[in-house]
């Protein structure tokens, strides 16, 4: 009880912090790299507070200078603080519109520069995507997104939907798959406790599309890959 507690509170210290510090930034000479900082310190100082260590496994195929959309699963909001501690290239995060509507939280997060999507909307979440794709070509940067769209309340994966593979498939850039294993376990759906776990993000080697291939087979072959990735570590002896 006590360590969620004090994760809830550092949660709330960190986004006023953190968001604050954006908020007021932008005001003056908006700073993308700065931005990007202070994302991976709001997600450090939560992790620390949770007492949830996060291991990299596979970061080499994470390339710096190069664009690329990292596909991740999704179990946990941990799998967003994980992969934002951990990163060391500039990256962006594609998620719902709906998080805009966080007070304090959703005006920092369009003031770092990450990505909305309004899925009432198919013009407008097309238009995102391919914004989405101009900014990590111009940047050599990395774009997150969570194809299952939310999360899951099994801790397996879900269904997928098109927008990352349209995307890499318009930008023409690799896609990095990307497993999240722990982080299921510390935070429950219908429970409110924290539970503190390590988190195991994994790499997985880039995948390009192929000639010819449609955006549904790109889908497939990454879903397939991301799959067997967590059968491999499901195979391991128990994780820390």
């Amino acid at each position: 009880m006590i360590r969620t507690l004090w994760a809830f509170a550092a949660m709330t210290a960190a986004t006023v912090w953190y968001g604050g510090i954006a908020i007021v930034d932008s005001l003056f000479e908006p700073r993308v790299e700065f931005y990007i900082r202070l994302t991976r310190g709001w997600a450090r100082t939560i992790l620390r507070a949770s007492d949830t260590p996060v291991v990299a496994h596979g970061l080499e195929n994470v390339k710096a200078g190069r664009p690329q959309v990292i596909v991740s699963n999704h179990v946990s909001w941990y799998d967003i603080f994980a992969i934002a501690g951990i990163l060391p290239v500039p990256f962006h995060f594609v998620a719902k519109k709906e998080l805009e509507k966080i007070p304090l939280f959703g005006r920092a997060w369009k003031t770092a520069g990450h990505i909305s999507i309004d899925r009432s909307n198919r013009q407008k979440a097309v238009e995102s995507l391919r914004h989405a794709g101009m900014e990590i070509r111009a940047r050599n940067s990395a774009v997150i997104i969570f194809p299952e769209g939310t999360r899951s309340r099994t801790g397996r994966m879900q269904p997928f939907k098109k927008g990352a593979f349209m995307l890499a498939a318009e930008a023409g850039v690799p896609i990095v798959p990307t497993v999240v294993v722990g982080s299921f376990d510390i935070m429950r759906p219908d429970d409110w406790r924290i539970h503190p776990r390590t988190i195991h993000v994994y790499f997985g080697e880039p995948i390009s599309e192929e000639p010819g291939e449609t955006v549904e087979q790109l889908m497939g072959r990454v879903r397939d890959r991301m799959a067997a990735m967590l059968e491999e570590v499901e195979a391991l002896p128990p994780l820390d």
